[in-house]
């Protein structure tokens, strides 16, 4: 079961059980400063051990002297100018330790080791890459829940992905044959110039072909042409991968976010990384 996305006021939130946390992902600046009274009542309601929000420079002192602990920043993410900060208040001591440290610190280093300012990959014979359309909403969804076992957004269902393809998230994936193999997707923020590079997943028996710095580079080409300014993700802090992924294809570390997301059946920490377009 997944956490709802609703709003509060004009800002946009995600909040449930299933993350136990509420995520504040876009702040109207209508509903600031009253919003972080707002936050603070719904999660001691709800008891949720965590709220991470995603604001504004403008907004970071009021949520500090709240409590809040800044745990990444990207620099221009606001039409290429602002700063975005990632603030972050427990209300459970447990929800603090990562108990992942380790594993997490050796993939960083490994991963900023192999830094570069982006590199191209060819597909191996045989494969197709295309951007989805509705009609592959299907087997978006099968790939989804073939490669994990829990997730934060609904990406199992495939009216999920018809909804987020009609409004702001592009899919893009790698064929072989009629089965799609690798996917990722772009989610869109035009007002704000920026887009987030998210739900890459490859099939088990694929993984090995570089099939997300692939999927990255044609995914970097489109987000251009539509004049956005700054890419980033959000990824598994314990993910090899996926990390040197975005190293290898010129991002930069913007922090670790600790025991945020429940992706795969746990909670994990998770790196921010970001690019100037």
């Amino acid at each position: 079961m997944s956490d709802i996305v609703t709003k509060i006021g004009s800002s946009v939130l995600q909040h449930g059980n299933y993350n136990d946390r509420i995520y504040l992902m876009k702040l109207s600046r209508s509903d600031f400063p009253s919003i972080i009274g707002e936050l603070d009542t719904l999660a001691t309601d709800k008891g949720y051990c965590k709220i991470i929000a995603k604001v504004p420079a403008y907004a970071k002192d009021a949520f500090l002297n709240d409590g809040y602990i800044c745990e990444a920043s990207i620099t221009r993410f606001y039409r290429n100018s602002e700063e975005a900060h990632f603030m972050v208040k427990y209300y459970c001591k447990s929800r603090l330790f990562d108990n992942e440290t380790g594993l997490n610190k050796k993939v960083l280093e490994t991963s900023e080791s192999k830094s570069g300012n982006g590199v191209t990959v060819e597909l191996p014979h045989g494969f197709e890459y295309t951007i989805c359309g509705r009609s592959d909403a299907l087997e978006i969804a099968n790939v989804y829940k073939k490669v994990f076992e829990t997730y934060p957004f609904p990406i199992y269902d495939p009216r999920y992905i018809e909804k987020t393809m009609d409004e702001n998230l592009i899919y893009f994936c790698i064929w072989n044959g009629v089965n799609i193999v690798a996917l990722a997707s772009s989610e869109i923020d035009i007002e704000s110039q920026n887009v987030e590079m998210t739900d890459f997943a490859t099939l088990p028996e694929y993984q090995g072909n570089s099939f997300s710095l692939y999927l990255l580079q044609k995914m970097e080409y489109e987000m251009q042409k539509k004049n956005m300014k700054t890419a980033y993700t959000i990824a598994r802090a314990g993910s090899y991968g996926m990390n040197i992924a975005f190293t290898k294809s010129g991002y930069e570390y913007g922090g670790t976010l600790i025991n945020n997301t429940n992706i795969s059946g746990n909670f994990e920490s998770m790196n921010v990384w970001y690019k100037h377009l």
